[in-house]
C-alpha cells in the first residue's frame, strides 16, 4: 500500500463528500435543465470524489514504500515569499510588474532553471493573468503603478 497516494486519496474523499453533503443540505440544487445555487458545487464534488476514489484504489494495488522527504529551504523560501511579494508590490509597480516579479519569485523556486526558459514562463503567465483577469474579468487594478513614476 502506497501511504503517500492513500492520504492523498482520503483527503480528496473528505473534500468531496463534505462540500457534496453541504451542497445537498445547504442549498437548491435543482435539476439539469433547471440549475440551482448548489448544483456546480455538487457536480464538482462528485468528480473530486471519483478522483479520490480513483487514487484510493491505485494506492491499495502499489507496494512502493514511503520515504518523506524535506523540501529544500529555497523552494519553501520563494514559493512563501512569492504571494507576499504580489500584495506588497501591486499597488506600487501595478499588476503587470507585480504577476512579473511574483513568478520570477516562484521560479527561483526549482534549481538550474535556464533564464530563457524562466524569462519565457514569466512572460506567458504575465500575459495569461492580464488576458484573464485584467481584459477576462475586467479586475479595476492599474497596469503600471505609481512606483514607476506613471
Amino acid at each position: 500500500m502506497d501511504i503517500k497516494n492513500m492520504a492523498a486519496s482520503g483527503t480528496l474523499l473528505a473534500v468531496g463528500l463534505g462540500f457534496g453533503i453541504s451542497s445537498v443540505f445547504t442549498m437548491d440544487v435543482g435539476s439539469a435543465l433547471r440549475m440551482g445555487p448548489g448544483y456546480f458545487p455538487l457536480i464538482l464534488s462528485i468528480v473530486i470524489t471519483v478522483i479520490g476514489a480513483v487514487i484510493g484504489v491505485k494506492a491499495l494495488r502499489d507496494t512502493e514504500a514511503f520515504r518523506p522527504q524535506i523540501a529544500p529551504l529555497r523552494a519553501l523560501a520563494a514559493l512563501i515569499v512569492a504571494p507576499i511579494l504580489f500584495g506588497l508590490t501591486v499597488r506600487g509597480f501595478g499588476f503587470i510588474p507585480a504577476v512579473a516579479l511574483t513568478t520570477l519569485s516562484a521560479a527561483s523556486a526549482a534549481k538550474g532553471q535556464k533564464p530563457l526558459i524562466v524569462m519565457a514562463i514569466t512572460l506567458g503567465i504575465t500575459v495569461f493573468c492580464l488576458g484573464v483577469f485584467y481584459y477576462g474579468l475586467g479586475l479595476p487594478v492599474r497596469l503600471i503603478g505609481p512606483w514607476f513614476g506613471v
